[in-house]
């Protein structure tokens, strides 16, 4: 039986980048994770994070939090701190590792996703886009809920529990970045420069909850002020994480909380973000 061609681009190369080392590793693991995700079934359906594809993609992504961790010298193999000095810093980690994926993550452009939604205006596909993304980070959130739950009856493997928080905050953070990409595309206001310079753009539009700015260092605090915008990231993806604890809350009640949590917070972030766009909607010269 011929499958119909997903929908989705490869996660991007990025030049020039390290090749080895557990960030890098770490970072493609969560693109191409996020990669799954969005690519699974066509826009407008249900996302597979339903079934149990979530489920499987937040272990590997568990992973990857774990890699990254150890690689700055914060746990061990089992999620413990490894008593190395430097310990479990979830805000750095989790920022370093989503400012590192960033640039792989799969944006459509605006021909493509108006290829995807034949027939449909600018508005139609944001609706779309906002729903289906939303339901993607409300099913991330119910498969934490879910792995959690399953711990409280094997207090043993609590250990790993920040750790499946942290991966709830990188995969959710990752797909929202994606969808305000897809955003900025659809109304002709790409973010300008290379893979890295777009990611440090939309990851400031993350982290401010607003459209990228125009005009000359439109790029935002990440892509221009080096340490300052990176701050201002830990601190978005600190405050997130510990929305996320709600994920943790015994039997399959973190579940239903992080799952209407997650949805909620997508819808607003799209809400202000498109607010922007089409207050200010100029169109960068051959786009749209």
């Amino acid at each position: 039986m011929t499958l119909p061609p997903r929908d989705v681009p490869p996660p991007r190369p990025v030049e020039p980048e390290p090749t080895t080392g557990p960030l890098a590793r770490a970072a493609r693991s969560v693109a191409d994770a996020v990669g799954g995700l969005l690519g699974d079934r066509p826009d407008g359906e249900e996302p597979a994070g339903k079934g149990g594809r979530a489920g499987a993609v937040l272990r590997d992504v568990v992973t990857a939090v774990g890699t990254a961790a150890r690689g700055a010298g914060g746990t061990d193999e089992t999620g413990k701190a490894s008593g190395s000095g430097s310990g479990w810093h979830p805000g750095t980690v989790l920022t370093d590792l989503l400012h590192a994926a960033a640039p792989r993550l799969p944006i459509r452009d605006g021909a493509r996703l108006r290829a995807a939604h034949p027939g449909q205006d600018e508005a139609a596909i944001a609706d779309a886009l906002v729903t289906r993304y939303a339901r993607i980070t409300a099913g991330i959130g119910a498969a934490t809920g879910g792995l959690t739950a399953a711990q409280w009856f094997a207090p043993p493997s609590m250990v790993a529990l920040p750790l499946e928080l942290g991966a709830e905050t990188v995969l959710v953070a990752a797909v929202e970045v994606v969808l305000i990409g897809e955003l900025h595309e659809l109304y002709g206001r790409p973010a300008e420069g290379d893979a890295r310079a777009r990611a440090g753009a939309y990851l400031t539009s993350w982290t401010r909850q607003r459209a990228v700015e125009s005009g000359p260092g439109g790029g935002g605090l990440i892509a221009t002020l080096g340490s300052a915008g990176v701050n201002a990231l830990r601190r978005r993806v600190t405050r997130r994480l510990a929305r996320n604890v709600s994920s943790a809350a015994p039997l399959l009640l973190g579940a239903g909380l992080a799952a209407r949590s997650n949805r909620k917070a997508t819808g607003q972030l799209a809400e202000a973000v498109l607010a922007d766009l089409r207050a200010t909607g100029l169109r960068a010269p051959g786009r749209g």
